[in-house]
């Protein structure tokens, strides 16, 4: 199935930023166990900032990009929060990229 998975937060939830990140941290290694990969993670608002110097889940992201998922990663977002040269893993896109992604998936999971 042609999927996506969108992150808008920096690590998964509502919760204290420490466990949000152990929790996307968690999700990301089940998707490489269990070799449930999506086609596409596509990276807004905060969660930019998951594929920038310091998150604590770059390699896991470059593991999963490794195996085929196209990571595209909003270029308003970092350059909203002056994270444009300090993007780690991943494709910088447009909002068009991501706008057209997802209405050609079959299926959107928002973390």
């Amino acid at each position: 199935m042609n999927t996506a998975i969108i992150f808008n937060n920096y690590g998964m939830g509502s919760a204290p930023e420490e466990l949000r990140l152990i929790l996307v941290e968690n999700y990301l290694k089940i998707l490489l166990t269990e070799n449930k990969l999506p086609n596409f993670i596509l990276f807004y608002a905060d969660g930019v900032k998951l594929v920038a110097e310091g998150s604590p889940v770059i390699s896991i992201l470059k593991e999963i990009e490794n195996k085929g998922v196209k990571l595209i990663v909003c270029k308003t977002c970092l350059n909203y929060f002056n994270l444009i040269e300090k993007v780690k893993t991943g494709n910088i896109g447009t909002m068009m990229d991501i706008f057209e992604i997802q209405w050609n998936i079959e299926k959107a999971i928002t973390i």
